[in-house]
């Protein structure tokens, strides 16, 4: 369902989410989250002062009431019970709490540092919770290979194309419906347009170039009701996102891995840790290929290397065999 702060929001509010729209040229995915997780502070802090009745819905609860002054009287101690509240009354794991915890940081130095609306942050020293950093899921090169094969049907050449730049490239799925033909260029490069419109370039090999060229010979073009898109669905229309996600869980199913937690972001997993176990990619290198912003977040493959080594070690038959006592 459709979000919109334009009518809901108090002004308070509604500058701030402007400001990172606008000046910090979030995305507009990016700015709706911000907006739900400020909405729901601000529900929880109504029903917390007793401003508002318990019969009501907590989701039908409204904040376009909210003022500055209002918000001049929140303390820490109050951030502290709203993040109580997304444990134990709505079961926010830890992910989804310290994101709601970043956003009303974030919200709340706004205010402070950038408008002086407020004489000091209150909620400077919220501590979001620790987030166990899970290994991405990936499939093997052995996996990755027989779901190349796996590929037929009357639409082969677009969906080996699609699994092919995945594999390779490292898209995400929304990278890869954004994409026109025009994007593939003569020189062997793509562009690609990533998070917050970034562009980058996508250096493709020969896989990837066999694999378009192959698909460009089939691709339709009467009838097509978005000339400029690169992938065209049975409808003639360009590829959603749903779409492609459909295809490649119908791939997946196809080999056995469906049911076991893959999926395109997964695939995505595969390209990155292909690259750097087996191609021996440099970090720094990967982190602009798969179009991350900080290093911090590429530094995963790293992690999942060294948890392969102390697995590897582990799992020899010598490693519980202990020097035996004289005594």
């Amino acid at each position: 369902m459709a979000v919109s702060f334009q009518d809901e929001a108090p002004q308070i509010l509604k500058e701030y989410l402007f400001y990172i729209q606008t000046i910090l040229d979030k995305s507009k995915k990016t700015v709706d989250e911000y907006y739900i997780d400020l909405r729901t502070f601000f529900r929880f802090m109504k029903r917390h002062r007793g401003l508002v009745s318990d019969d009501i819905d907590f989701d039908k609860i409204p904040i376009d009431d909210i003022t500055l002054e209002f918000i001049k009287g929140i303390t820490l101690n109050d951030a502290y019970e709203y993040m109580n509240y997304l444990q134990r009354e709505r079961n926010n794991k830890s992910a989804a709490r310290a994101r709601k915890c970043s956003s009303l940081k974030h919200y709340f130095d706004y205010l402070y540092s950038k408008k002086h609306y407020i004489e000091k942050n209150p909620i400077d020293q919220l501590e979001a919770p620790k987030i166990r950093k899970a290994l991405p899921k990936y499939l093997t090169l052995e996996q990755s290979i027989e779901l190349l094969n796996s590929v037929e049907g009357d639409n082969k050449e677009r969906d080996y194309a699609i699994i092919t730049l995945f594999l390779n490239c490292g898209l995400r799925v929304s990278e890869m419906a954004g994409l026109n033909y025009s994007d593939i260029h003569s020189d062997g490069t793509m562009r690609v347009v990533g998070k917050g419109n970034k562009e980058r370039v996508v250096y493709l090999n020969s896989a990837c170039i066999d694999a378009v060229n192959e698909y460009m010979k089939v691709r339709p073009v009467d009838g097509v009701k978005d000339k400029l898109a690169l992938f065209i669905s049975r409808n003639h229309r360009r590829m959603s996102v749903k779409t492609i996600q459909s295809m490649v869980y119908k791939y997946l199913e196809k080999i056995g891995l469906n049911s076991q937690g893959y999926s395109c972001h997964k695939l995505r997993h595969t390209a990155a840790t292909l690259m750097y176990q087996h191609g021996g990619v440099d970090i720094r290198v990967l982190k602009d290929v798969l179009g991350h912003e900080n290093l911090g977040t590429t530094e995963i493959y790293t992690h999942l290397s060294s948890e392969q080594m102390k697995n590897a070690a582990d799992s020899n038959p010598l490693s519980n065999i202990k020097k035996k006592s004289n005594r």
